[in-house]
């Protein structure tokens, strides 16, 4: 079936920002196994977990042709909001100081040290092998579910969502063979940010779409519902880092009492 552009592009979007999020995460260990353990055996294990999780979509879409699309949409759009809020309310805690930033470069250092304990490392290190599998099937599970749940949206969206993610794919790989280090320099808390309210958006949208709710503007709904969500996030992110601050001080003026 044909998918316009306009009907096409918020799905690879947003799962071209969500996927990147995660292969972010996984090409951390993925690198600090290879640099410790040796580059065969880390992907290896990254190789065959590609491989598995492509199956997995692949196997995944005769089965979502067959499930009535009212169905899907208010089941995975509700399961995409909670995703989605998931993402938001840890990205809002920690622009408000609540939670700590995550830091690739710490990540990075903290399994290189990890992994320099472990003995055994070989031509074919299957401790090397089985890490980088593990850490690609955990995070690429995350990014077929998003895959799987974009593309559920609607009719002919599973190929776009999937080309994002694809895309997001390349972009980490390409990144990390040229830098073979963590992509420190990717806002990846900034990301989540986004990718939050991206998954919040869609997931409203599709339950509304499910419940038989008529959306002023069709798809171009999602963009005022990302705008509610972006500018609800910001004001809680403010008012959580206000509170924190007045914590801080009211602690620190208790001490030197």
């Amino acid at each position: 079936m044909d998918v316009s552009w306009a009907h096409a592009a918020p799905s690879i979007f947003a799962a071209f920002f969500a996927s990147l999020v995660e292969c972010v995460e996984a090409l951390t260990i993925v690198l600090a196994i290879g640099a410790v353990r040796g580059w065969r055996s880390a992907l290896s294990g990254s190789g065959a977990a590609l491989l598995l999780l492509l199956a997995i979509v692949a196997g995944l879409r005769p089965a979502l042709a067959r499930i009535p699309i009212g169905i899907m949409q208010v089941a995975i759009g509700g399961l995409l909001l909670l995703f989605g809020m998931r993402w938001l309310r840890k990205a809002i805690l920690r622009a408000a100081g609540v939670l700590p930033l995550h830091d690739e470069t710490a990540a990075f250092a903290k399994e290189t040290a990890r992994l320099r304990a472990l003995s055994g490392s070989g031509r074919w290190d299957l401790a090397a092998a089985f890490g980088s599998f593990q850490i690609t099937m955990l995070e690429g599970i995350e990014v077929v579910f998003i895959v799987v749940a974009i593309g559920a949206g609607g009719a002919g969206l599973l190929m776009p969502a999937s080309l994002g993610a694809l895309a997001a794919l390349l972009l980490v790989i390409a990144l990390g063979l040229v830098l073979h280090r963590p992509l420190a320099s990717i806002p990846e808390n900034s990301l989540k940010f986004v990718v939050g309210i991206l998954l919040a958006a869609f997931g409203t949208f599709w339950v509304g779409e499910g419940l038989g709710i008529s959306w002023p503007g069709d798809d171009w709904a999602i963009l005022g519902l990302a705008i509610g969500f972006l500018l609800a996030a910001v004001l809680t992110a403010w008012l959580s880092h206000r509170t924190v601050r007045q914590a801080v001080a009211l602690v620190t003026e208790m001490e030197r009492a």
